[in-house]
């Protein structure tokens, strides 16, 4: 089955050349001129990824990023920001409202193609470490569902932030420092700062209720699991 790649950017010639790049790898395209367009086909189409350039009308590419991250029917979904700016505070933006990766005008097409293949690898987490379901305490992770539960009550995280949850209690009891967090969870060539962890890991907590304390903050080094405090 071919993966559904959407594309949302307001200029035709970028359009067209990224539509041509994937098709030849082989993806299905589906194409929005304006942020709202591309919410209503992410919505009627479920691709398995999303191409969102920043500056659209209607609805700006960080706005749609927020919109979908916030839809539990696309939450999971990746998405690749393109823009033409370059200033930290619109990456920063963007990894906060669950980008999960961020690519700067002007492009290589075939790097945002290796791209897209990149996050799509990722997409599913690992399954080859033992069992499908982990927990700690009262969360369950079932990794092949792609569903997070809290006392048998469903939680409708994003894509990183379920990652961020999976990568910390298949290390129950052991401190991960934040840049390895960064690590597994953002891509590795990300130029992001330290404290989007933090962001996301402060909603992540309020998202799971009495829950998020199993999360430890240690100070001057990290974060980890610990089942005690459950």
């Amino acid at each position: 089955m071919k993966h559904r790649i959407l594309i949302a950017d307001d200029e035709p010639d970028a359009l067209k050349l990224l539509e041509t790049r994937l098709l030849a790898v082989g993806y299905e395209v589906l194409k929005a001129a304006d942020g709202l367009a591309a919410l209503g086909r992410a919505r009627k189409d479920a691709p398995a990824l999303a191409i969102l350039d920043v500056m659209m009308p209607e609805m700006s590419g960080l706005e749609l990023c927020r919109a979908l991250k916030g839809d539990p029917k696309t939450a999971l979904m990746p998405i690749m920001l393109l823009t033409a700016r370059n200033e930290e505070v619109d990456r920063v933006l963007g990894f906060e409202f669950g980008a999960d990766d961020y690519v700067t005008k002007p492009y290589s097409p075939r790097e945002v193609v290796l791209r897209v293949q990149a996050l799509l690898r990722r997409q599913t987490p690992a399954l080859t470490t033992a069992g499908t379901v982990i927990r700690a305490g009262s969360i369950v992770i079932d990794r092949l569902g792609l569903r997070v539960t809290v006392r048998n009550q469903s939680v409708d995280l994003t894509r990183t932030e379920f990652k961020l949850l999976s990568t910390l209690i298949e290390s129950t009891g052991r401190v991960l420092t934040r840049d390895a967090l960064l690590t597994a969870v953002w891509p590795t060539d990300s130029d992001i700062e330290i404290r989007t962890v933090d962001t996301h890991l402060r909603r992540l907590r309020e998202k799971l209720g009495t829950a998020g304390r199993l999360i430890q903050t240690i100070r001057g080094f990290g974060y980890r699991i610990d089942e005690e405090v459950a």
